[in-house]
């Protein structure tokens, strides 16, 4: 398996310095948070495009995906939220990132069929688009759709193989799920795996890896045993968490960790 960072644990950070962290601390690549407050996101013009995609190859960094928030099964009209991942889609084209992460954001008074349907539908639509592109789009398990369970409902109608899962390790343990039953669940669609640590289920505030409650022992040992190759992604959320320790620091341990788990596992 292969090691990135997502950009969500070093807010605004410059990307020559996204590089140069994931340089000296021993990662594959990384995950790009793709938001207006950030230096990567869907308004920069051919020319910035080329110079980000230039420089992460020059860096021999990989940009695994781009982070975006569309919110697919939310209500409303189609065509915004069809806007806002066909702009995902082109930039990850035009960086050579393989993924775009969307949510499924349903609504509180939504009928889960309902949000299941509208989900796919956009997701349907949206996947003609990303196979033009070479590009695949990835639903998190995340709010409305938290578990793998709840993810395959809305996976399973789109039928698509440029639509499939983002494994937010976090979120479906928040759900109640196991790893094996999230791993069975997420197994035929998995583009790849966010990891993190939290204290508790009452205290999701970021933690070091390996020194929280989540379950990634047994998530990287089910990889390991099924033979999976793809990546693990470290979402440390600093963003959301002012008074989180800075993530630059912690990058060597996490990798270390995440390598001693995968030795282990073998």
């Amino acid at each position: 398996m292969k090691l990135a960072f997502s950009t969500l644990g070093v807010p605004g950070l410059p990307l020559t310095d996204v590089l140069a962290l994931a340089t000296a601390h021993g990662y594959h690549g990384v995950e790009l948070r793709a938001h207006p407050e950030e230096p990567v996101h869907p308004g920069l013009g051919p020319a910035e495009r080329t110079a980000v995609a230039a420089e992460s190859e020059a860096a021999g960094i990989e940009i695994l995906g781009l982070a975006g928030y569309a919110r697919v099964a939310a209500p409303g009209e189609d065509e915004p939220v069809l806007a806002e991942i066909r702009a995902l889609l082109d930039l990850a084209r035009d960086l050579g990132a393989p993924f775009v992460r969307v949510f499924p954001g349903g609504g509180a008074g939504q009928r889960p069929e309902e949000a299941d349907a509208t989900a796919a539908r956009r997701l349907g639509t949206a996947a003609e688009y990303a196979a033009d592109l070479g590009v695949r789009i990835l639903l998190e398990t995340h709010d409305s759709h938290r578990t793998g369970a709840d993810a395959i409902r809305v996976l399973g109608l789109v039928g698509h193989r440029q639509v499939g899962a983002l494994w937010d390790v976090m979120h479906t343990w928040l759900g109640g799920e196991q790893p094996a039953e999230s791993y069975a669940a997420l197994s035929p669609h998995l583009g790849y795996v966010q990891v993190k640590d939290i204290a508790s289920a009452d205290d999701t505030t970021p933690l070091p890896l390996g020194a929280g409650v989540l379950p990634l022992t047994d998530c990287v040992e089910i990889l390991s045993r099924h033979g999976w190759d793809g990546w693990l992604c470290w979402e440390y959320e600093k963003r959301w968490y002012a008074d989180a320790a800075p993530l630059p620091d912690l990058l060597t341990p996490g990798r270390e960790h995440l390598a001693r788990l995968l030795s282990e596992s073998a």
